[in-house]
């Protein structure tokens, strides 16, 4: 499947040449390993992928053994994997590199050796069994690599011109027009309940069949649980209240993350380091409350306040059903045709903050509580500008589902911090139009923000 981080990895490769290695960073099942592999198989003329997953201790060892003589260590690895490594024209993936934290330590010497080409791959990169007693070399850069977006998802169902159209109306700021607005909104609902996991939408596109869909979902969710069980750290508890309780959150009308559903008395100070692992682990996307919507959001980012999403659309909605068992097909049906009666606002914000984060933005919010209703408001989403000016830098961002809504908050928000503010924008399932300044986008214009 044509994935965008494939670029990115060429620009790296064509700038930097040698000079640093990659580490590609996400969750799990996100398709790090395939794109690596698939970067390597085209673009260099020989490539060794070691999986330190299933790798044997004896070549876990070499990166401990041999580092201070890598001839002896290239010799090795060349005759384990009967490949040949053709100085520059060679790279080296180290798949699952969370597992032999050794190899990860030893970039640095790797890459000053200049040789070859280095690609590391991993999953929970950063909690702290997997840094303990390494040094994180300087020359490594990260690639966050995120579910697949829609533009990616609509590429894998063979359509590659609907999005540079809506691209370009977007950037025009006109409508789609009814007939292609309703064919890029049908696109949109089957991606949001099929979501990015590319097992799940390769199952999808393969016969449509919502089980089989359903299936591959609830494999990576048990896949989750199982990583929670096994590598929290003694946080194993606090980590899986926070994941189960995730859709039931979302579900609230101002889906702030209520600490008090937890337990009793519960403080973020207690359970913070369980957000902080989900998060690491890109299972989750946090998004923060900032006091005030002006320029340097995270300077005014209140940590004690949160919502807390999925980091895939399609696994929310298997984990907000999973009741249903084998009628999930009929549920998944009646999504698609906006015939379920369920509060679609937590499925809509979801798949905002989903694809805010794909790209490139933090996840903010604004909410301001006060006894004076003129003061009192609650923005979705605030996002900044990518060049900084002298005012207008932040966009507040509304984000409304179903046939009739308000935007008080919205209004409110640019009355008092117009001086701070650029471009408003109110997400919703209709065409794009222009109405008192504020710029009504379709939902599956979200990225183009």
């Amino acid at each position: 499947m044509k994935r965008k981080i494939y670029d990115r990895l060429l620009d790296w490769k064509n700038k930097d040449n040698g000079t640093t290695a990659v580490l590609i960073e996400g969750a799990r099942r996100i398709g790090k390993s395939y794109i690596a592999e698939e970067f390597a198989r085209n673009e260099y003329e020989s490539n060794i992928v070691i999986d330190f997953s299933i790798a044997p201790s004896d070549i876990s060892e070499l990166f401990e053994y041999y580092l201070y003589h890598l001839d002896e260590l290239f010799d090795r690895l060349q005759i384990y994997y009967q490949v040949k490594l053709i100085p520059r024209k060679s790279v080296i993936i180290f798949d699952e590199v969370q597992f032999c934290p050794k190899a990860r330590s030893a970039i640095k010497h790797l890459v000053a050796d200049g040789r070859f080409d280095y690609i590391e791959t991993g999953s929970l990169i950063s909690i702290k069994r997997n840094v303990k007693d390494i040094l994180i070399p300087s020359e490594e850069i990260t690639l966050e690599m995120y579910p697949m977006d829609f533009e990616e998802f609509l590429w894998a169902m063979g359509n590659y011109t609907l999005m540079p159209f809506i691209r370009k109306q977007f950037e025009s700021k006109k409508p789609m027009g009814e007939s292609l607005h309703r064919q890029a909104l049908d696109y949109f609902r089957h991606y949001m309940i099929v979501g990015g996991m590319p097992q799940a939408v390769e199952k999808f596109i393969q016969n449509q069949d919502y089980d089989e869909v359903d299936r591959v979902k609830r494999r990576i969710i048990d896949l989750y649980r199982n990583d929670i069980r096994k590598f929290a750290d003694g946080e194993e508890l606090k980590v899986a209240a926070i994941f189960d309780e995730i859709p039931s959150q979302l579900q609230r009308h101002e889906k702030k993350f209520r600490m008090s559903a937890l337990a009793e008395h519960a403080r973020m100070r207690q359970y913070s380091n369980a957000f902080f692992w989900l998060s690491d682990a890109k299972i989750i996307n946090c998004c923060f409350n900032s006091t005030a919507p002006n320029i340097g959001l995270r300077l005014n980012e209140d940590r004690t306040t949160l919502k807390c999403y999925m980091g895939d659309t399609g696994l929310l909605i298997s984990m907000a059903f999973d009741e249903y068992g084998d009628e999930i097909k009929d549920l998944y049906k009646k999504l698609v045709f906006g015939k379920l009666e369920v509060n679609e606002g937590m499925l809509v914000e979801n798949i905002v903050a989903q694809m805010l984060k794909a790209a490139g933005h933090k996840l903010y919010f604004f909410s301001k509580s006060s006894e004076d209703s003129e003061n009192r408001m609650e923005i979705d989403f605030l996002i900044a500008k990518s060049k900084i000016t002298s005012r207008h830098n932040i966009s507040p961002i509304e984000v409304k589902s179903g046939e009739r809504y308000a935007f008080t908050s919205l209004r409110k928000c640019r009355a008092k911090y117009g001086q701070y503010l650029a471009t408003s924008y109110l997400i919703h399932d209709k065409d794009l139009k222009i109405e008192d300044d504020i710029v009504f986008v379709p939902i599956y214009m979200t990225s183009l923000l």
